[in-house]
């Protein structure tokens, strides 16, 4: 919403700015420097630096930080009683500070020492203050930065940051007086602390109190993208030489708004780790032999010859770009002729594609991140936000602290909880239940939005019906959630507008994941909380690049834009545009190509940038499948658990090494940029895959660039048609964007639904158990996530050693009460057994997890966890039930 504007004056100067700015924000937004120490734009005010004062029409000295400028106010920022208090201020802050300032690592960047210059302070005008430096030793504990007390000044700029945007507070201030500093929970180190490095305090702090380990200045900064999760921060590559030295985050951008958590910020380690592969690899007698990229593109050719068709198949990677992911779809279908290309959305967010492309006509977010704090009711389920999308889940936390409304549901107690307004602990697997609940109260108590039903959507009878099964009572007996706080929640999400619906993997990965996603989907329709700003549907992506693989065409029903390979009028345009004859229809799903499902039909596989070996449920049965194989190949920037499988193993670069683009979980197409020279002989993913179709004489892979993929893509998909690197050079813009005047679309489904009839679809449903549930032999139900610290199973993140040092195994968190029935305690080593496998692991005893429910994250080799996850599928999207599988936890 568009504030007005108001014009007041600081030291005669003219000042136009919004009404709600402080007198502090005016000056700065308009070049006027006021000094302030304790200031930071995404904190509340606080005033307790008292640098900023600045003299009003009264004469009175006020803080500029925390004044709101007022129409024809008349405001001195240099006067002789605002600079008297201001140069005592400094001067007293000076006297009591270290003054090493030549080697302090925050040297010409310290705003203390900004101030002093600025009034003009000399060392021989502290002569008069008694000094009372406090002798405390630097604590030099975490992994990525040191905290040295001596030079702080306590301006609470690094405890508001923990408090307000993280949630954390893993410091506060302690003691009393001249005592007093900043200190953890029982003045431990800050290893020992709550603290989750994300170094959002560290990059606040004005002085050199909080400052990275050997992080040395760039020589010149590459604007790019975070390879991480979905969210898609916007960051820029310190860089010196051909090394990165760093990461900050961009300021600037829509996206993150200068928020990082601690992959972003310091996971980039992995770029120039000195495992990285360097030149193509081929096994011969067993063992791999490092050749030429000649030799390992004729290998590869030739092997290929013998599998073109349904014998072949390809895996994309969500963690490469847009370019990378089209290379190989096309060359999966106009070189090897086949739709059998998948990538790891079918383990993840296929229901969200299946579901809302079936419901709303588009399976992607409908919303935009930063509409996030406005929304004034949030139901978060099935998320885990602030340990997978750490920024998405500041942006929950900063909607908590307006006061907006949380609910929130999960079987765990995770950080969000404690801001919801209800949470509801449901037992894992009976989303369907809760959600058609929830939705027979709204009808029952005529809380939904009948116009918009009315107008605007169908199948609305048949899925009332579908309801009259879900009375509180059985809806009570199937979650374990008490029907008052169903009854509430459902009461708050229908009469707080805007609400948005914001879920992840926790919704996705069941045996009915498309069933809940259609439940979702059902509840924003039910409630018209659908094509207008901070509400939707709102799928949060897992990794960086999974919206864009599904996006380039990496499925086996979809050519690049979500056009059905099987409709005529679509395979034709795509023979015409590519010069060849098609596959004419739907290629096999990746469990039916690898593991417990697979159909054994595939001889042949290139997988790109994926490792599921680790990744994919009933692991075991990944392994032999991949062991039945005639040919493997693997193509990465590691020698992962699965690349050790492979006949040729293929050097990629990394992200940091090639242009490009990625997709974010709002659609965003943003610029992935070269920052250094690949590391020895790798190559950009495409690059290697067009080399391979053209050593197989394929045509139509002569892109000279990056860009020119994109610009093929913007002319064979409609939805792509105005993307263009030119276009998103400062700042990525959301599909669908038809040509070079669209601006793309912040809000899907705002006048019409991408549906053939243009209107949303009710979808009636019943309730299904989970496939596998707790008996006898299995009493416990394990559940899986991941740990803040880590990226899947840790190809990148594993060679950052501080991660590593900050999580280095995949624990089982069990309740307490079990713990006691089985006779465990925190650090016991136990075996965990499944129906399919056992790991051996450490005890962490939480009572994050309900009693009945263990959990585990997935991230490494040495436990892994997907051993024990069932295959069972989803039987609409064929994505496994990752979240639900019975165990047994014995101690070893």
């Amino acid at each position: 919403m568009k504030k007005n504007k108001i014009t007041f004056t600081i030291d005669g100067f003219n000042i136009e700015t919004e009404e709600g700015t402080t007198i502090l924000e005016a000056a700065l937004e308009n070049g006027i420097y006021i000094p302030n120490l304790c200031y930071s734009h995404q904190l509340k005010p606080y005033g307790a630096c008292r640098l900023c004062l600045v003299e009003n029409d009264d004469g009175r000295l006020v803080t500029s930080c925390e004044t709101i400028s007022q129409e024809g106010m008349n405001i001195k920022s240099e006067s002789e009683a605002v600079n008297k208090v201001r140069r005592l201020v400094a001067e007293l802050l000076i006297a009591n500070h270290e003054m090493d300032c030549l080697t302090c690592a925050k040297n010409n960047e310290c705003k203390l020492q900004e101030i002093a210059s600025y009034l003009g302070i000399q060392r021989d005008d502290l002569g008069s203050l008694r000094c009372s430096t406090i002798d405390l030793e630097k604590d030099e504990s975490n992994p990525f930065f040191d905290r040295d007390l001596k030079k702080c000044i306590l301006c609470g700029i690094c405890v508001r940051t923990c408090s307000e945007m993280l949630g954390v507070n893993a410091v506060d201030f302690g003691f009393r007086g001249c005592n007093t500093k900043i200190t953890t929970f029982a003045d431990r180190p800050i290893m020992e602390s709550a603290c989750v490095s994300c170094g959002e305090c560290v990059v606040r702090c004005p002085v050199g109190a909080l400052v990275p380990k050997n992080s040395p200045k760039p020589s010149r900064e590459v604007k790019s993208t975070c390879p991480y999760c979905g969210v898609g921060c916007n960051i820029y590559l310190g860089v010196r030489g051909n090394e990165i030295t760093g990461v900050r985050a961009d300021p600037d951008n829509k996206v993150n708004k200068g928020n990082l958590c601690v992959k972003g910020r310091f996971g980039y380690k992995f770029i120039d780790h000195p495992d990285r592969l360097t030149l193509p690899l081929i096994k011969k007698n067993g063992e791999f032999e490092e050749v030429n990229w000649d030799e390992a593109l004729d290998f590869i050719a030739q092997n290929l010859e013998k599998y073109k068709g349904d014998t072949f198949a390809a895996i994309s990677s969500a963690r490469c770009t847009n370019e990378d992911n089209y290379a190989l779809q096309k060359f999966t279908r106009v070189v090897m002729g086949t739709n059998n290309v998948d990538n790891c959305a079918r383990s993840c967010h296929a229901p969200s594609v299946a579901g809302l492309a079936r419901s709303m006509g588009s399976g992607a977010m409908s919303n935009s991140i930063d509409e996030i704090p406005d929304a004034d009711c949030l139901f978060i389920i099935g998320t885990n936000a602030t340990a997978s999308y750490p920024v998405i889940g500041m942006r929950m936390i900063e909607a908590a602290k307006k006061g907006k409304k949380l609910i929130v549901a999960d079987p765990r107690e995770i950080q969000l909880s404690k801001y919801a307004d209800v949470f509801l602990k449901h037992n894992p697997g009976t989303d369907v239940a809760l959600l058609m609940g929830m939705m027979r109260v709204i009808i029952d108590e005529g809380l939904y939005n009948s116009s918009f039903v009315d107008e605007r959507t169908e199948n609305f009878d048949e899925f009332k019906k579908s309801l009259e099964e879900f009375d509180l009572e059985s809806v009570e007996e199937i979650t374990g959630v008490d029907k008052e706080k169903i009854r509430e929640a459902a009461k708050l999400y229908a009469s707080t507008k805007p609400a948005s619906i914001l879920y992840s993997l926790g919704i996705t990965e069941h045996s009915h994941g498309t069933d809940n996603v259609f439940a979702l989907s059902n509840l924003a329709l039910l409630t018209g909380n659908i094509g207008k700003p901070s509400t939707g549907v709102n799928p949060i992506r897992g990794q960086n690049n999974v919206q864009g693989s599904c996006d380039m065409g990496c499925l086996p029903d979809s050519y690049p834009g979500y056009q059905k390979v099987d409709d005529p009028e679509v395979y034709k345009k795509f023979e015409e545009m590519w010069g060849c004859e098609l596959d004419k229809s739907v290629g096999l799903k990746m469990p039916f190509v690898i593991g417990a499902s697979s159909l054994g039909t595939v001889k042949a596989l290139y997988i790109m940038g994926e490792n599921p070996v680790l990744s994919e449920p009933d692991s075991s049965s990944i392994i032999r499948s991949l062991e039945n194989l005639d040919f493997l190949i693997v193509q990465d920037i590691f020698m992962t658990e699965t690349a050790r499988m492979a006949d040729v193993v293929l050097p990629a670069a990394s992200y940091a090494e090639k242009d490009g683009t990625f997709t974010n979980a709002e659609r965003r197409i943003q610029r992935v940029r070269k920052a250094i020279e690949p590391v020895g002989e790798s190559k950009a993913d495409w690059e290697i895959t067009c080399e391979i179709a053209k050593k197989m004489g394929a045509e139509g892979f002569e892109f000279k660039d990056a860009s020119s993929i994109v610009d093929e893509l913007a002319s064979v998909a409609p939805i792509f048609g105005g993307i263009a690197y030119s276009r998103i050079e400062e700042e990525g813009i959301q599909w669908p964007c038809i040509d070079e005047k669209d601006q793309g679309t912040p809000i899907l489904h705002v006048e019409k639904f991408a549906t053939e009839s243009g209107k949303g679809k009710f979808i009636p449903l019943h309730y299904r158990p989970p496939a596998e549930l707790p008996d006898e032999e299995y009493p416990l139900l394990l559940t899986t996530g991941r740990s803040i610290y880590h990226y899947h199973t840790t190809t990148m993140t594993g060679a950052a050693d501080g991660l590593v040092e900050l999580y280095g195994d995949d624990p089982v968190e069990i309740n307490p009460e079990d713990a006691e029935e089985l006779g465990l305690e925190n650090g016991d080593i136990v075996k965990v057994t499944s129906r399919r496998g056992e790991v051996k692991t450490r005890v962490e005893v939480t009572d994050m997890s309900p009693k009945g429910v263990v959990f585990m994250t997935f991230h490494f080799g040495e436990t892994p966890t997907n051993v024990l996850t069932s295959p069972a599928m989803d039987p609409i999207s064929n994505t496994p039930e990752f979240k639900v599988c019975a165990v047994k936890v014995e101690k070893e």
